[in-house]
């Protein structure tokens, strides 16, 4: 019952003049095998192995040890293991002999492979949230400052009401700007502590979702002047009402925000092969090709100076992956600098 196989070998003819009846249980192969030809144990080599026949015993003295560590594929399952193997000389009745312990280290390096695995983790965890509370800080400090400065610019002139309605109209919108940071951080984090698990699914149009999502923001792209165009056939899909709703306006929000003055943006609703699909193309500012895979990490931008000027958070389309991944869907984006992007979500 141990997860030791023994083994006694005759030093020239390596016949096996011992073998523990365990070896069968750890190794997949019998005890009459390994009796008829020891060579039967570099079998358990894997494919890979260079030189499954080496000698590992070879030129051991009397009273010598050698030890070393194997991945082995057990015969009969197919499944890796690990052993530390210690090889002695003896002497038994004035005859040279091996003594081999094959140490089953499965268990133990599973084990640390665990622990490894989990401190690596940890270690990736606590970067990232250093690198969150990084850029947040940065980011929640920057519209807190205008709201200080202009509130204190608006004290000093309370008189003059010309002075303090500007004042108050650039508090109200570092604020509204200060608002969406916190509401996006709170978002993700019910995303990642698991509240996804309240998800509501049910039957949606999509057709009708994305029609609502780009009527409501028609204002705020005239604000921008940025036309917002809208064509759409009605695809039903199982989903989170709430969340495609987000995912559609998060989408449409970063295509307004990052377009140039009277550019485009257009939104369609379509099936594709039997699948319903949403497509969000603008043709603004555009990504660099070596930045594509980045757009969709935490507070990454493409341009920071001009994420200054629009007021992004920089979470939108991480919030947006984040939704599409809940869903089984499938993201897909194409974009070159000058000519604008398109995001596509397969559903």
């Amino acid at each position: 019952n141990v997860d030791d196989v023994f083994l006694m070998l005759d030093a020239k003819t390596y016949q096996a003049d011992y073998v523990s009846p365990n070896a069968e249980n750890l190794l997949g192969i019998t005890v009459e095998q390994i009796r008829r030809d020891i060579r039967v144990l570099g079998k358990l080599h894997p494919a890979e192995h260079e030189d499954p026949e080496k000698n590992y015993l070879e030129e051991i003295k009397v009273h010598e040890q050698r030890e070393w560590d194997f991945e082995y594929v057990h015969l009969k399952t197919g499944e890796k293991r690990w052993f530390h193997n210690i090889a002695m000389g003896s002497e038994v009745n004035g005859k040279k002999k091996y003594i081999l312990v094959m140490s089953d280290r499965t268990a133990d390096k599973k084990m640390n492979q665990a622990l490894s695995d989990a401190v690596h983790a940890a270690e990736n965890a606590n970067q990232a949230k250093s690198t969150f509370l990084s850029n947040m800080s940065h980011d929640i400090r920057t519209p807190m400052n205008a709201i200080i400065g202009f509130t204190t610019l608006a004290v000093s002139n309370i008189k003059n009401q010309e002075k303090v309605q500007d004042y108050l109209s650039k508090i109200l919108s570092s604020s509204n700007h200060l608002l969406s940071l916190i509401n996006d951080i709170i978002r993700l984090s019910e995303l990642d502590s698991g509240e996804d698990n309240l998800l509501c699914f049910e039957q949606v149009d999509l057709d009708e979702v994305a029609g609502t999502c780009v009527k409501n923001l028609q204002m705020n792209a005239q604000k921008r002047n940025v036309t917002l165009y809208y064509e759409g056939v009605s695809c039903m899909l199982r989903a989170d009402r709430g969340m495609i709703s987000e995912l559609v306006e998060n989408l449409c929000q970063n295509a307004i925000r990052y377009n140039n003055e009277g550019g485009e943006v257009h939104v369609r609703v379509y099936y594709e092969k039997g699948q319903p699909m949403l497509s969000v193309a603008d043709n603004g500012i555009g990504i660099p090709k070596d930045q594509q895979e980045r757009i969709f990490e935490r507070f990454y931008r493409v341009d920071k100076s001009r994420s200054k000027q629009t007021g992004g958070t920089g979470l939108g389309l991480a919030i947006v992956k984040h939704i599409v991944e809940l869903h089984d869907a499938v993201l897909h984006l194409e974009s070159e600098p000058g000519k604008g992007t398109t995001i596509t979500v397969a559903f």
